[in-house]
């Protein structure tokens, strides 16, 4: 097997535990009779797609290639886009961003064992869900509307004070709430129509966000809804419709502490298909793009994702 790790180094705030990780991983396949393993640094968004995939296309005939996403959802986001036309791969997160949603799916407290380097390169795999949004891929969540554009502001923030939150994290959480919650008071934001279709069903109207889940956590430790999971073969698709700013104030206080507004529709899905006048504010695991239309699916069981020996994905799962 060859191992691949990628790291985005704006994730370290101190070069040196970034150096130090590195020294690690050097040391855990020096012990290893035919070590196989490289580093890649990502410099950029999306910089890491192309070096993966020359790793990937430089590997042996029928040998595996496992890929570590070192940093947040971010860098995550580059490793899959990179690996999906390739089925000789797998995936691993090891979590040192502001933010890493996804790696909740697994349970609670486990992010220190997933950054255990002897742990992790012996880890197994488990078949996993895809959020295929027009050319590019998610795993954990696609958001339309006002929440997509308080990620929009959430990533100037941070670009203008990284070096904070990269040594204050907890900050994160309560910028992006801030965000979310100016955002509120945007009527065009809280009352976009859209044509949107679910399985071919028509859902048309005014939303203030439409959220999509494959992954059972949204910015830290939220639950979206309580049946997510990201190998059921299935997207979480969550409606909040337009009404007001008090009302959308009041239902994001409870969605943000872990509870699901009763007023929102929750529908199991395949397929979704949503289109609008006015263009399309759209956040895929952290990263933002902008369209008039855009169909969603979920493509089952298309990447392998590296897991802590007999970890499952279980969000009841106590802290370890």
């Amino acid at each position: 097997m060859k191992h691949v790790f990628v790291f985005n180094p704006k994730s370290f705030l101190d070069q040196g535990k970034m150096d130090f990780i590195i020294d690690v991983i050097g040391q855990h396949f020096r012990k290893q009779e035919h070590p196989h393993f490289s580093i890649q640094i990502s410099h950029f968004p999306r910089d890491a797609i192309g070096c993966v995939r020359q790793e990937v296309k430089s590997a042996e005939e029928g040998e595996m290639v496992r890929i570590y996403a070192i940093g947040g959802d971010g860098i995550l986001f580059d490793c899959l886009n990179a690996i999906m036309d390739f089925p000789n791969t797998q995936l691993a997160s090891i979590p040192y961003g502001n933010s890493n949603d996804f790696i909740h799916s697994f349970g609670e407290g486990l992010e220190e064992q997933f950054k255990d380097i002897s742990k992790i390169t012996t880890g197994d795999v488990i078949p996993t869900d895809v959020i295929a949004a027009g050319f590019n891929y998610a795993l954990n969540s696609c958001t339309i509307g006002f929440e997509a554009a308080a990620v929009v502001k959430a990533n100037i923030v941070t670009r203008h004070y990284k070096s904070i939150f990269n040594r204050f994290p907890f900050l994160y959480a309560p910028m992006m709430t801030f965000c979310n919650i100016s955002g509120i008071f945007d009527p065009d934001l809280l009352n976009q129509e859209y044509e949107l279709t679910i399985d071919g069903v028509d859902f048309s109207g005014r939303y203030a966000s439409i959220n999509i889940a494959n992954g059972p956590c949204y910015r830290g430790n939220k639950t979206l809804a309580p049946t997510v999971r990201p190998d059921d073969g299935f997207l979480n698709v969550i409606l909040f419709k337009s009404m007001g700013a008090i009302l959308t104030l009041i239902r994001l206080n409870d969605f943000l502490h872990g509870k699901t507004p009763a007023d929102c529709k929750i529908i199991r899905a395949q397929k979704i298909e949503v289109k609008s006048k006015e263009v399309l504010q759209i956040q895929l695991d952290g990263e933002v793009f902008f369209d008039t239309s855009l169909t969603i699916q979920v493509k089952p069981a298309s990447v392998q994702i590296v897991t802590l020996a007999g970890l499952t994905y279980d969000r009841q799962r106590k802290k370890a």
